[in-house]
């Protein structure tokens, strides 16, 4: 049996988070023992994890600075202190601090794998968890394999960062049953409009997700005459913001910021769009999981959206990165008769794509070809 260890920086409220556990909680468990490793113990999702896989907590609570304290430590000390047990295979989860510290493994057995998440299209940001760019370079060639959750993503990688090692693409694994289970659970804490259009966007309110221009194409398509209303699923440091503005902008009553919620796949089956509008994604777990279940798309041009969508646009609308197009995209999408209908049957279609068999297979095969 092949003994395998992922290491991320926690388990909190994040896709790539929810994506590991899905993935740890999948793999065929006759074939791999399996480790999930956090730096720092916190984070909704360690509920999730199932009992057949192990799980190691870090240090009870993530103070502020913390990765400037473990860049004064070689990798290969802060490999000594996190890594306590032999393993065959070793996963960095997250991009930054794991992947400088499990650099620093000196065993030969052992196979190193690192898992980027997020594009890395110049040095200042390649560099984010290490001391410098030269590091950081030297740090992810060590590495035995290079995993993207998107083309987009491997490209930026390789180009950045010279990589000598291989690299290939694998898709974040969603467990598509549960969430098609989860999804035909009742709401009975918010009452949707019928007489005007539901649009909805799941993920951390924070600046890269672009609620804020969100929030004032909601304001647009109103005194367009185009009734509808916003509701955003989850938490964050934006939120004391969006909510201000939308007081400001008259509109507190249709822009809601809902929450966290632990089943939010009931809220998207059950609203007619699925928007997101951020300024840069990896591969986007919430998208993916709209279409999923059957709820339509229009987005932002980031990494993985095409790949999601279609290069033109066949399962979704994708628009250029910009305030303007997104909502010249989502108006097009309300107005345009049939439209809305048309796509929900196209994102049904596509999100059989994204299988959790299917995904998870890949890895194994990844895994065992070390």
């Amino acid at each position: 049996m092949t003994k395998v260890l992922f290491l991320i920086p926690n388990l909190a409220h994040g896709g790539a988070e929810k994506v590991l556990v899905n993935l740890a909680n999948n793999m065929d468990k006759t074939k791999f023992d399996v480790t999930v490793q956090t730096l720092f113990d916190v984070g909704v999702n360690r509920q999730y994890l199932n009992s057949d896989v192990k799980y190691i907590g870090g240090f009870k609570r993530m103070p502020r600075g913390n990765t400037y304290v473990m860049k004064l430590f070689s990798p290969e000390k802060l490999y000594k202190h996190f890594i306590r047990d032999n393993y065959d295979i070793i996963v960095s989860y997250l991009e930054g601090p794991t992947a400088r510290i499990v650099s620093g493994c000196t065993n030969p057995n052992t196979k190193l794998v690192s898992w980027i998440h997020c594009k890395m299209d110049n040095p200042a940001i390649g560099a984010v968890g290490f001391r410098n760019f030269e590091e950081a370079k030297k740090c992810y060639n060590k590495f035995d394999n290079t995993v993207c959750v998107s083309k987009w993503v491997m490209d930026y990688f390789s180009k950045t960062f010279e990589l000598q090692k291989p690299i290939q693409v694998l898709y974040n694994t969603i467990e598509t049953d549960k969430i098609l289970e989860k999804s035909v659970e009742p709401v009975d804490d918010i009452k949707f409009d019928d007489d005007c259009v539901n649009i909805c966007s799941v993920g951390k309110l924070a600046v890269v997700k672009g609620f804020d221009r969100l929030l004032n194409i909601h304001k647009k398509l109103l005194y367009d005459g185009v009734k509808n209303k916003v509701y955003l699923f989850d938490i964050g440091e934006e939120e004391g913001s969006l909510k201000k503005t939308a007081q400001n902008l008259g509109v507190e009553n249709t822009f809601q910021m809902v929450g966290y919620r632990t089943n939010p796949y009931k809220y998207v089956k059950n609203c007619d769009l699925y928007v997101c509008s951020s300024h840069s994604e990896g591969f986007s777990t919430s998208v993916t999981e709209s279409l999923i279940v059957g709820t339509p798309v229009v987005t932002t041009l980031c990494s993985g959206m095409t790949e999601l969508l279609g290069e033109n646009n066949e399962y979704g609308i994708v628009t250029e990165n910009n305030e303007d197009a997104l909502y010249k995209g989502i108006k097009k999408m309300l107005t345009t008769p049939d439209l809305l209908d048309a796509y929900a049957a196209k994102a049904k279609e596509r999100g059989k794509a994204f299988r959790t068999e299917k995904t998870v297979k890949a890895v194994e095969e990844m895994l065992e070809s070390l």
